[in-house]
């Protein structure tokens, strides 16, 4: 029988659903078209998955296959790197000697070493966090493709649209869509696509803190960070000694008055997205709980050792503290603020001092303190850059951009820990088994989280549009 809701991807005798779609066009088994997709549209989300939530953890800029978690140390020394490898739980990992506390814990996550695709610049970061290729990316700076209404909405996006019609217009106390440190590209003075919530409308974008650089040659990401710039507080979210609930309420009543009068007059869809902007805003003004899991000092000090005092450690620490709270999806970026960071054309002095000594500790932190916390089995951690690095380096050990293969960590929400999924060529150039695209890890999270990938939604023209490019979830990785 037709299964909307598990995932299963062929029904009755083996047939395809693309078969039964093309069936169903044609009258047969008694049911048309429009009813298998507004079948597939009214699919409830968030029903039987592993995960609860998703931490999103983006690299931005392309870590190195061959200097993290696919070294060839019989390859050439012009291909094989600078670094050592070091033996992991994992058998047959063989990672970098700067990720010995990952080595510790290999068995807590999968290694996916076949992620591949064909654009081959950083505007791939929008493939990365919607499962879907930019619709504009040949402009004249593809690694800038522009960022606008046009997008296809982020991963985070769909899951606070799907949360939102599923709550049925109950506002949820948090949101389901958080964004740590700041929007991706912010700290270069760029906007970077496939944050945004695109064609879906801006009430589905995230809610985004906004720390920043204390120069233009800074790198907080590189540094320990104080308490006087880690101020992850949303701006205009007052406390009460600075904005009473009461004058916050006169100001509500105000508002809607005023709104009442508006509507006579306008009933478009860009009200509706506007009354639903106020009202998000309004709750967030005014939910305590929000207030606090912001508020990094509320950690020990110990514990924020632990993950590290650069920008994204106390990041990723925020991510969990969010989790907690209640949001579903939430994304910490390592940004790149001096230009390069994981996007590393020069040498791999950054990557030995900072880089790789930095993800380490915050990454190995993290799996370790959502397992003792009993959150990693309710809890999918992704760790994706946009990008790998080209297999021969030059002449200082830095590598340019190279789409073509490049690695994916996950943990937790019943993914097999200490397994290796996919297999580069000998110079960890191309995949040769289990080629992994975006799509394909877009539709195993939206698995994970109990949303079926096939699942449609309408988009600004109110046609069925699925929610992933053609992906199928990597059931092989779960237990």
């Amino acid at each position: 029988m037709l299964t909307i809701r598990g995932g299963q991807q062929r029904v009755c005798q083996g047939v395809s659903r693309r078969d039964v779609l093309r069936a169903a066009g044609t009258g047969l088994f008694g049911v048309s078209l429009s009813k298998v997709l507004a079948a597939e549209e009214m699919a409830e989300p968030f029903q039987g998955g592993r995960a609860k939530s998703v931490l999103f953890l983006y690299l931005f800029g392309g870590p190195s296959q061959l200097e993290t978690f696919d070294l060839k140390p019989t390859a050439p020394s012009a291909l094989r790197g600078p670094f050592k490898p070091i033996a992991s739980r994992t058998p047959g990992l063989l990672i970098s000697e700067h990720l010995s506390r990952c080595a510790q814990i290999s068995d807590k996550f999968a290694v996916i070493r076949s992620m591949t695709h064909p654009y081959n610049d950083h505007g791939a970061a929008h493939y990365i966090q919607t499962g879907h290729p930019h619709p504009n990316r040949f402009g004249d700076n593809p690694d800038e493709a522009p960022v606008g209404d046009r997008e296809w909405p982020a991963m985070g996006s769909v899951i606070e649209y799907l949360s939102q019609q599923a709550s049925k217009n109950v506002q949820r106390p948090v949101p389901d869509y958080v964004y740590f440190p700041n929007r991706l590209g912010a700290l270069q003075g760029v906007e970077r696509p496939g944050q945004y919530a695109g064609w879906l409308g801006k009430s589905y974008n995230a809610l985004a803190t906004d720390i920043r650089k204390r120069g233009e040659d800074d790198n907080p990401y590189f540094r320990d960070c104080d308490d006087s710039e880690l101020d992850f507080r949303i701006r205009g979210l007052l406390t009460k000694t600075q904005m009473p609930l009461d004058r916050l309420d006169r100001r509500h009543s105000l508002l809607e008055q005023f709104d009442q009068q508006r509507k006579l007059l306008d009933e478009s869809p860009a009200a509706e997205s506007y009354n639903k902007l106020r009202e998000r805003a309004f709750t967030l003004v005014r939910s305590e709980k929000i207030r606090r899991a912001l508020d990094i000092r509320q950690e020990s000090a110990a514990m924020r050792d632990r993950y590290g005092r650069h920008l994204f450690g106390q990041s990723t620490l925020m991510g969990r503290r969010m989790l907690e709270a209640g949001a579903r999806f939430v994304t910490v970026t390592w940004d790149a603020p001096d230009g390069y960071s994981w996007d590393s054309h020069g040498d791999s002095r950054d990557l030995q001092n900072y880089l790789l000594p930095g993800f380490d500790q915050t990454f190995s932190a993290l799996i370790t303190d959502l397992e003792d916390r009993g959150l990693l089995e309710e809890t999918l951690v992704v760790v994706v850059g946009e990008m790998g690095r080209t297999p021969r380096a030059n002449d200082s050990w830095g590598r340019g951009h190279w789409s073509h293969c490049f690695p994916a960590l996950l943990a937790g929400a019943g993914i097999r820990g200490g397994i290796v999924y996919g297999r580069s060529d000998q110079d960890a150039a191309y995949p040769i088994e289990h080629p992994t695209s975006p799509a394909d890890l877009t539709a195993t999270i939206f698995y994970a989280l109990g949303i079926d990938p096939e699942m449609r939604i309408r988009d600004r023209q109110n046609r069925p549009v699925a929610l992933v490019d053609g992906g199928q979830p990597l059931l092989q990785l779960f237990g």
